[in-house]
């Protein structure tokens, strides 16, 4: 189930992807006879089947993987799998009577009376307005994640490459961990023998980083860092924009379309370059937003880790990571990365059709992720400037961070002088 899950994930991933760079395709070979499969019908069909697998996944698969690790089968009933089952399946019947009558209840309170009958029919809108509100809550996760993620990428990235200037950190600290795994060679104690392990480990890595060549210490590092600087300030560039077409163009707005056309024209003014841009910032968006959320304390703890994760957190993984894929389309259709319109059932939130909803999640997005970089480089440089005059020597009772940028520049000052 798990497995499964995390499989429609991958797919809600690459729906706004493939679907671009299918109606390129077809505009570059619109005649073509081993083109033909590649139709509208076929797009809006594998949408349909990423959101029936997506409400599937949510609300039975996980819920039932859940419930069924909790489970140890009724009292008086033989023990094995199938007594698991059964319990399994009695509690996710109760939890979904109980969710269903929640939500009928707070539609009643709301003395809506066309929502309430409609909630009578389960599989046609009602499983669609349980999604919807899932979706909302992911794409709320999202404004959240990704422009912290979008900061954090710079950080994530150096500590995978090798820097122009650290040869001689990397040596030291390859001196220092030699050192400390020549004393602990000998302990045949359990816990210091995993400290060991981690120690022997961080020697590895660095020694993989002595070893590096000249080009990637002095040419991947500066073009990674110029990549993921380039990528952000675009998606900034392209939110921005997005904003003053809402103020003066209606089709801006986020919508579903009945019937993809797809070979007729760009959804890209740029022409297939800008829709393969379109298609690399979306998935920069998503990376961005995983790394994020990740990183966030609120869900450090989820992290998996090699050989100690349990199936709990496993589960609560690929549930997180469903809620955010799913939820890419959504966001990425709401910020102005892409003009291809939502298809299917992704297309049928009611809040998308709400101009100020929409508008304040642009202002949003694109205040929280120059708060987020602006911090970060603001940080950097204060950190150079700290290891350039010297101040990082300084005893560790000294607080380097309430040191004044005047401080800075008298002490720089002083040594010129």
């Amino acid at each position: 189930m798990c497995t499964f899950t995390l499989s429609v994930a991958v797919c809600a991933v690459l729906l706004l992807p493939i679907s671009i760079l299918s109606n390129e395709v077809l505009l570059i070979f619109p005649h073509s006879y081993y083109m033909q499969w590649l139709n509208g019908s076929l797009i809006h069909g594998l949408w349909n089947l990423v959101f029936l697998f997506s409400n599937l996944s949510l609300v039975f698969l996980m819920p039932f993987a859940y419930f069924f690790t909790e489970s140890e089968g009724f009292v008086g009933c033989k023990k094995g799998v199938m007594a698991r089952v059964y319990e399994t399946a009695v509690v996710l019947l109760l939890l979904t009577l109980l969710v269903l009558g929640m939500v009928w209840v707070f539609v009643a309170l709301l003395n809506n009376h066309s929502a309430r009958e409609s909630l009578y029919d389960m599989w046609e809108y009602y499983l669609p307005y349980l999604y919807s509100a899932i979706s909302l809550c992911g794409v709320l996760l999202l404004l959240l994640c990704t422009p912290f993620g979008l900061s954090r990428m710079f950080s994530v990235t150096g500590s995978l490459l090798v820097k122009p200037r650290v040869r001689g950190g990397v040596d030291h600290a390859l001196f220092l961990v030699g050192g400390s795994t020549a004393c602990w060679v000998s302990v045949n104690v359990e816990p210091l023998r995993t400290q060991f392990l981690g120690v022997q480990a961080k020697r590895i890595a660095l020694e993989m980083r002595r070893r590096a060549s000249p080009w990637q210490r002095n040419l991947f590092y500066p073009l990674a860092m110029l990549l993921l600087l380039a990528l952000t300030v675009a998606c900034v560039l392209m939110v921005c924009f997005h904003v003053l077409e809402l103020l003066f163009d209606e089709t801006a707005m986020p919508s579903g379309m009945g019937d993809p056309r797809l070979g007729t024209a760009s959804f890209s003014m740029f022409g297939s370059l800008g829709a393969a841009v379109q298609v690399v910032l979306i998935l920069y968006l998503m990376v961005s937003s995983v790394v994020g959320f990740y990183s966030s304390p609120l869900f450090t703890s989820l992290l998996p880790r090699s050989q100690d994760t349990n199936l709990t957190q496993i589960i609560g993984n690929c549930v997180s990571l469903l809620v955010l894929s799913s939820a890419l389309p959504v966001f990425s259709r709401t910020l102005g990365i892409t003009r291809f319109d939502l298809l299917g059932d992704f297309g049928r939130y009611n809040w998308l059709g709400n101009f100020h909803i929409v508008f304040l999640y642009n202002i949003l997005f694109a205040g929280l992720t120059s708060a987020c970089l602006i911090n970060t480089l603001t940080w950097a440089v204060q950190g150079e400037l700290i290891r350039a005059f010297g101040l990082h020597k300084l005893p560790l009772t000294v607080s380097r961070t309430t040191i004044p940028l005047k401080l800075l520049l008298a002490n720089g000052l002083s040594k010129i002088q």
